[in-house]
């Protein structure tokens, strides 16, 4: 897997400024959002296996999705997100706040065709380790074989506390992305992330501690009702 191509790094230098106010490298200039993800209304709040979730900006439907305001606390980072011109020049729409415990992840998957072919996501709290994994392929599902192992992941990418990472191209498009569902993140020589470089706590034998970690999943849904639409039905 070449990596480059594929993924845009979580910041370029000429966006240095603004990963300050991320709460990246540099003085802290903008509080992090997680005490309002933490005060939002219960119901708000979707229970998973292995993770809880909210869901902002509307229900992605192939139909259309019915567009919901955003809160002001978290316009704010989606403006902040389209300012980079991620989504074909167009703002993002939709965001999904996720909340992993230690311990917790999310099994390979693909974000679908309801979405613009790029996902943005900031990380809070605690790091994670996202793992890339090669599309399986028809024969792999074959009843006669002896159940296989799980894959392992072509890569994995190590994504900091208030770090922001995209992915789109092929990263997007063909490889599955997931979370092991781990406590300990330990990093060898052999197994340092191919994004290293940008990360200061990706060393050799450097044992990293999850703790609870909040990601913000930035988007947009390229098909949405209009209001002059719902409105005449």
């Amino acid at each position: 897997l070449i990596v480059q191509p594929c993924l845009v790094p979580f910041l370029n230098p000429g966006q240095h400024r603004w990963a300050s106010k991320l709460g990246g490298p540099g003085k802290r200039t903008d509080p992090l959002p997680t005490s309002q993800v933490f005060n939002a209304p219960k119901p708000k709040w979707t229970q998973l296996s292995g993770r809880k979730l909210q869901n902002w900006g509307g229900l992605p439907h192939p139909r259309g999705m019915v567009p919901e305001r955003l809160p002001p606390w978290l316009q704010r980072y989606v403006d902040k997100v389209s300012d980079l011109s991620l989504f074909g020049g167009l703002p993002a729409n939709h965001v999904l706040v996720n909340q992993y415990l230690p311990g917790e992840g999310i099994m390979p998957h693909e974000d679908g065709p309801l979405y613009y072919p790029t996902v943005s996501t900031i990380s809070l709290g605690s790091h994670t380790m996202l793992d890339l994994y090669e599309p399986r392929q028809p024969e792999d599902d074959d009843p006669t074989e002896q159940p296989r192992p799980p894959p392992r992941p072509a890569t994995s990418l190590l994504l900091e506390p208030r770090s922001l990472l995209v992915l789109r191209g092929t990263a997007y498009t063909r490889f599955l992305h997931g979370i092991a569902a781990a406590r300990i993140d330990a990093l060898d020589a052999v197994s340092l992330p191919p994004n290293a470089a940008a990360c200061p706590s990706a060393q050799p034998g450097a044992r990293l501690v999850r703790g609870t970690r909040i990601s913000l999943t930035i988007r947009r849904v390229p098909r949405v009702l209009r209001a002059s639409l719902l409105l005449s039905k």
